[in-house]
């Protein structure tokens, strides 16, 4: 019987072992999904995917995209690797509701085969200032010559509508996934990836000049997800995070400051603040921005070591918000910061800032209440008569006191100084008189 065990056990794990590796070599399909703005993590995850895709034998790379767009440099990166592929890409704007805007036009253009879901969107690929305004003067018509003949040469280069893509640069136009694939933009439209691949089969594809059959009947789909240090550099590529990283590492680093030996917000304040410096590492910043950002909470903290009714405080916030605002004002890149988060941060930061800056001044300007220093100023009792020396009653203790002259036993006095143990007194000016 146990002989029957083992060989039983034996067969089905060869059973097992042998459908797994038929799993794995049953014809597949990589899938990534870019849900965000395109930035250099997203380069990577990419090209890695691209890379992947190759070297597993999948039959294709499915590109699920939905971006408001990101940065130029990493939208050309990413272009120049799908034109590239060995392997076939498919962009497939979706699920509904989602769009490719800005640089998602420049990347579905590129795709093998562009494919969007019912009640998506594509265009408003025109060049546009960190801020959302137009550049102008030469150096917007240089952004935007160059970003035109860029859709051009994507849309040629897949024999897609290169009319279009230029419009949607220099006019930024954008259109349905109807009207796109009326107009020559995208070769399907697909409910889900299911139908994407029953109508992308069969069809023929350019992998960098060596056509090519796509067989996409019956595959599996493999889904593949961003490693940690991509979704981190993901995450720290949104402008919304990193500012509000830098604003909370800079308010957590000045109560460290301000108030030695809490600990807590100093370590806080440090960890926030060099994740933000390695988000504006990725980001393009406007160095303009950061400089007024500096100078603001100069301004800030100035106003607790040099009171100037209010001058340098409010010179500090003016500074930190126009910062605020400028800090991602670059024309590589169409991403900004939303208002409501600038005016409740630096609200928030000028607040605190402002309010540990008049207690610290408060408490260095206040009077002493401890030890020989806390005496000055008190009222005493003479209980041994001063001739010029003898003993006071003072703050519920007996001193030995010195004064200009005699002053008899039960005379009021007044603690002027102090010289070694021994106290200063002066007859009170009422009873002088």
């Amino acid at each position: 019987m146990k002989t029957l065990k083992f060989i039983l056990s034996l067969f089905f794990m060869i059973v097992g072992l042998s459908a797994k590796a038929d799993a794995a070599s049953a014809p597949h399909v990589d899938l990534i999904v870019i849900d965000g703005s395109i930035n250099p993590a997203v380069d990577d995850f990419i090209g890695e995917g691209i890379a992947r895709a190759k070297a597993g034998g999948a039959q294709a790379l499915i590109i699920q995209l939905d971006t408001p767009g990101g940065h130029l440099s990493s939208t050309q990166t990413i272009v120049k690797k799908i034109l590239g592929a060995t392997v076939p890409v498919i962009v497939y704007v979706a699920p509904t509701g989602s769009g490719a805007g800005s640089a998602g036009v420049f990347i579905t253009l590129a795709g093998h085969i562009a494919a969007m879901a019912p009640g998506t969107n594509i265009g408003a690929a025109h060049p546009v200032a960190g801020g959302g305004q137009e550049i102008k003067g030469a150096m917007g018509e240089k952004i935007e010559n160059f970003a035109a003949s860029f859709a051009e040469t994507i849309a040629q280069q897949r024999g897609r509508n290169a009319e279009w893509a230029i419009q949607a640069v220099r006019k930024s136009v954008s259109i349905t996934e109807k009207e796109a694939l009326k107009k020559n933009v995208i070769d399907i439209i697909a409910r889900d990836i299911d139908d994407l691949l029953k109508q992308a089969d069969g069809r023929k594809v350019d992998l960098d000049g060596h056509p090519a059959t796509l067989a996409l009947k019956d595959v599996r789909i493999v889904r593949h997800e961003m490693s940690l240090k991509q979704k981190i550099l993901n995450a720290l590529a949104d402008p919304n995070i990193v500012y509000l990283l830098m604003m909370a590492g800079i308010l957590g680093l000045y109560m460290e400051f301000s108030h030695p030996g809490v600990i807590f917000p100093g370590v806080a304040g440090g960890i926030c603040l060099l994740l933000a410096l390695a988000g504006l590492q990725i980001l393009p910043i406007n160095y303009a921005g950061l400089a007024l950002i500096v100078l603001g909470i100069g301004l800030l903290i100035g106003e607790a070591f040099a009171p100037s009714f209010g001058i340098l405080g409010i010179g500090g916030i003016i500074s930190l918000t126009l910062g605020s605002f400028f800090l991602f004002d670059t024309e590589g890149s169409d991403l900004i910061v939303d208002r409501s988060i600038i005016f409740t941060s630096v609200a928030t930061l000028g607040s605190f800032v402002l309010a540990i800056s008049y207690l610290v001044f408060r408490s260095q300007k206040s009077k002493p209440t401890m030890g020989l220093q806390g005496l000055i100023g008190e009222i005493g009792e003479v209980r041994g008569k001063l001739g010029p020396t003898g003993k006071i009653f003072v703050h519920g203790e007996y001193w030995n006191a010195e004064a200009d002259g005699e002053i008899d036993v039960g005379e009021k006095v007044q603690v002027v100084g102090y010289e070694g143990m021994s106290l200063k007194v002066k007859r009170l000016r009422e009873q002088a008189s």
